[in-house]
């Protein structure tokens, strides 16, 4: 989940096939299957972050074993909206103890934001009764991806 234009199309289709793919705005979802190695794989949901379809966001929430948000680090002007609607999903009962990890995409753009700034920024240091991580990413170019699920992996394992 994210804001429109975070990256989140974009980085389920390059983590699934490689590729950069021409994506236009998600109206409702796309989905798709991330084998991580011989033995574990993550059904990974990319849900519309447009102001219309967020509404919906609950209904993608059913057996949620950890919520990926990821956020336009080179756009810190929507940070502020960013962290209001992270707040509100994660205050639905069925993320209660749901790990958090927050992608910081768009990595490779000059002057994109620090991980500590986002931190700060999406006030994540109050989310204290659940697993959380932030980890850099650049989408388009396919840098940090791998790991990053990697490490949405651990979380759920942990929690």
């Amino acid at each position: 989940m994210g804001l429109d234009s975070a990256g989140k199309s974009t980085l389920l289709a390059r983590l699934l096939t490689g590729q950069v793919m021409e994506t236009s705005p998600t109206i409702g979802f796309n989905v798709g299957t991330l084998d991580l190695d011989k033995k574990t794989s993550l059904t990974v949901w990319d849900v519309g972050g447009q102001k219309s379809m967020r509404a919906n966001w609950r209904y993608y929430l059913d057996d949620c074993k950890a919520l990926v948000f990821v956020v336009d680090s080179s756009d810190p002007s929507r940070l502020p909206e960013a962290q209001k609607v992270l707040k509100k999903v994660l205050n639905d009962e069925k993320l209660r103890e749901v790990p958090l990890m927050v992608l910081a995409n768009k990595k490779d753009l000059p002057n994109s934001m620090t991980i500590r700034e986002i931190s700060k920024q999406l006030d994540l240091h109050s989310c204290v009764d659940r697993l959380w991580e932030v980890q850099a990413c650049s989408a388009l170019k396919g840098l940090g991806l791998q790991q990053a699920f990697m490490s949405v992996n651990k979380l759920i394992k942990k929690s």
